[in-house]
């Protein structure tokens, strides 16, 4: 799984994978409160909304090399830090960020999205295993690496700004 995702990384400039791509997150990427996301500090100098955008990228790559619902990982990827709130400075509920966010995060995408299935396993589990219940699809586990992948390239500042430029040049944002 690793070299896949190391593989996929170098952001693609195939038009039709970028179309693609735009298609599954087109109804949730330029909704006011997906938008709101660039308001919250994620790691380092990412905002949230860069980083759900590179989670969702790198997801869509992988699962759909792997021929899996790569339309749902997309759309979950997205969503997956959908808390809205700086969890640096505040927090809306009593104990640690990394346990709770993720119910937060699925409250907010059902209050604002019709989501099936796998895009609500994804988000509420894309923080195992301090989520404790095991992620039900392999959608889900592809999302919560990848999650881990992009977070721990955005704290360390291994190359993130340039893959996150391009994916906002393709998106248009």
């Amino acid at each position: 799984m690793g070299e896949l995702i190391k593989s996929k990384i170098k952001i693609s400039s195939d038009f039709t994978i970028e179309k693609e791509y735009k298609d599954c997150i087109s109804e949730l990427i330029n909704h006011e409160m997906v938008e709101s996301m660039k308001n919250f500090i994620q790691h380092g100098d990412i905002n949230c909304l860069e980083h759900s955008i590179y989670v969702s990228y790198i997801s869509f790559l992988v699962c759909r090399q792997l021929k899996l619902d790569y339309r749902s990982a997309a759309r979950g990827g997205l969503l997956h830090d959908f808390f809205l709130y700086d969890w640096h400075t505040e927090k809306p509920y009593k104990g640690l960020h990394g346990f709770n966010h993720s119910f937060i995060a699925l409250q907010n995408a059902n209050k604002y999205f019709k989501l099936n299935e796998r895009e609500k396993d994804i988000i509420q589990k894309h923080m195992w295993p301090l989520t404790i219940s095991l992620p039900r699809y392999k959608e889900t586990v592809v999302v919560l690496l990848a999650d881990k992948y992009c977070a721990s390239r955005e704290i360390v500042k291994f190359g993130n700004r340039k893959n996150v430029s391009k994916l906002k040049e393709i998106l248009g944002i």
